[in-house]
């Protein structure tokens, strides 16, 4: 079975049953870390580094009030690390032990998560965790057996062993990436490197702020004297359960994707989680938009309305499956937000990847959607992605 299966309806339904059938408690972790709303940044930072977590719950005595994210401390360079962590709380979505796991994943992919709380009134009992969740694709029949080149990235960015971390981190922050793979001159993957690796190599006791650490790791050292050169690969032609299976067991949330020893792509736990999510049961096509902030959620609307208008277009030449469209966001030169948006559509049995960057939102999302029509008709007489490759 391959990612065109998901368009049989029968199918679906019988694996939407068989995800659905398996319950929260028994992949929820009941131990877990929390922080106090009266803890400082720099307590939070010390509890997500020791645990791997980078959603952390927030209480206020016994009481969930929130979470507290890697991703949007790392965003807001002037805040102080003495700062309470009840400034940054972050109200993601949150689960019931009766919720179906079609739309846990659906929430993890919108609200581009790693962990989430699970409540029983307002306390919480319990964590889903991403690396948890995709685990279950090594059980089930219909996942397990896509292949990796059917949900992958690519092209995909990546830095030279002797490219200074200062432009690793820039890269990361302006393509909101926790992991980049490490190549030499003849595109072999030879490490990886993450914003783990970047704490704990450039953590100081004497940074005051989110900037002072951003600094420190952007100094002049080079990418090899911090990767993790023990990297795990896997091959464009193996099935997703080989992913997961790797992914697991080392808790990595990243793979980068090989041909022989040629680095062309990468697969993370946010893929599979988007093949878990496009099985829960909807009257129409599966559109997802994640990592919008609260003030810009006015823009949706004018988004949605250029997919729609798009999804019109493109289902005369072939018919759509699936759109997800991922916003992030940077400073360039400390200026205003600059936005990084990436989509993904599955089409005919194919993922056509795409990304754009601008100043505005609305007409940097429009242009990409614009570029992944046309895309979809030079499909016809093009093969322009690895993807479209078989064995």
């Amino acid at each position: 079975m391959g990612v065109k299966d998901l368009e049989d309806l029968k199918k679906l339904s019988m694996l939407r049953s068989q995800i659905d059938g398996i319950s929260v408690d028994s992949i929820m972790s009941a131990d877990f870390p929390t922080v106090s709303v009266d803890d400082r940044i720099a307590d939070a930072l010390a509890v997500m580094k020791q645990s791997n977590y980078q959603d952390v719950p927030v209480l206020d005595g016994s009481e969930f009030v929130g979470m507290v994210s890697y991703a949007s401390i790392l965003r807001k360079k002037s805040v102080t690390l003495d700062a309470k962590v009840k400034n940054l709380v972050r109200n993601l979505p949150t689960v019931s032990k009766d919720m179906e796991i079609t739309k846990i994943a659906e929430m993890m992919v919108s609200s581009n998560c790693r962990q989430l709380p699970i409540l029983n009134g307002k306390k919480v009992v319990g964590v889903i965790e991403r690396n948890r969740l995709i685990d279950i694709a090594r059980d089930i029949k219909a996942l397990k057996e896509i292949r990796v080149w059917e949900i992958m990235s690519n092209p995909v960015e990546s830095v030279k062993a002797n490219d200074l971390m200062d432009d690793a981190l820039e890269l990361m922050i302006r393509e909101d990436y926790r992991t980049i793979p490490v190549v030499n001159d003849a595109n072999n993957v030879i490490g990886i490197v993450g914003m783990r690796e970047i704490i704990d190599n450039n953590w100081k006791k004497e940074n005051k702020t989110i900037g002072d650490l951003e600094k420190s790791a952007r100094s002049q050292i080079t990418v090899e004297s911090i990767a993790t050169t023990s990297a795990k690969t896997i091959s464009w032609d193996a099935d997703v359960a080989e992913a997961v299976d790797i992914m697991v067991e080392n808790r990595f949330s990243t793979l980068p994707v090989v041909e022989g020893k040629d680095l062309v792509g990468i697969i993370t736990e946010y893929d599979i989680l988007e093949l878990i999510s496009a099985c829960r049961e909807r009257d129409m096509l599966f559109v997802q938009i994640s990592g919008l902030e609260d003030d810009e959620k006015d823009y949706v609307d004018v988004i949605y309305a250029d997919i729609e208008a798009m999804v019109a277009k493109v289902s005369k030449i072939y018919k759509p499956e699936s759109f997800t469209m991922h916003v992030s966001r940077y400073n360039d030169n400390g200026g205003n937000f600059k936005y990084s948006i990436s989509a993904r559509l599955f089409i005919n049995g194919t993922a056509i990847i795409s990304k754009e960057v601008g100043w505005d939102l609305t007409k940097t999302a429009a242009d990409l959607i614009t570029k992944m029509e046309d895309q979809v008709v030079n499909m016809k007489d093009s093969k322009v992605t690895f993807r479209k490759r078989k064995k």
